[in-house]
């Protein structure tokens, strides 16, 4: 796998994986949009100088992606800004060989170079095998999110 940092003329395939990770997340939360759920500002991502979009390719395809971004933190912690990590996707075909570790080695590396030496991400509790990953990689939960839908 060849990592690289995200470029302009990466926005559609990203904008494809995106829809990717949004499908995969759907059993873990019922209301997902159907149609036209999307989580990123993928153009900010890549331009933006607090943050680091990188791209994983095989063979010229984009087959995993990850991305941090310095963010402030909440007054009552001890760390000014944090990094939040997010995008974390690898093609079904090449999971189980390392890659998101990588990219997690990477975009930390990144932060750190920053000065940030906090980082956070989201995941669905449920979603086994992702936490797995995290945890393995030195992740630990930390704020558990709860949520109560009261829709039919």
């Amino acid at each position: 796998m060849i990592l690289r940092e995200a470029r302009g003329d990466d926005y559609r395939s990203l904008v494809t994986l995106e829809q990717k990770v949004v499908d995969a997340e759907r059993p873990y939360n019922t209301s997902l949009k159907k149609k036209d759920a999307y989580y990123y500002d993928i153009e900010k991502l890549i331009s933006d100088r607090d943050s680091r979009l990188v791209v994983g390719e095989v063979s010229g395809d984009i087959v995993a992606t990850g991305y941090v971004q310095i963010r402030h933190s909440k007054p009552a912690l001890d760390h000014d800004n944090h990094g939040y990590l997010g995008f974390m996707y690898v093609a079904e075909e090449y999971r189980g060989l390392g890659l998101n570790r990588v990219i997690l080695q990477d975009l930390v590396n990144w932060g750190q170079q920053r000065g940030v030496t906090d980082f956070y991400l989201d995941v669905y509790a449920e979603n086994n095998s992702a936490v797995r990953a995290y945890e393995k990689f030195g992740f630990r939960g930390s704020l558990l999110e709860m949520k109560l839908n009261l829709g039919s």
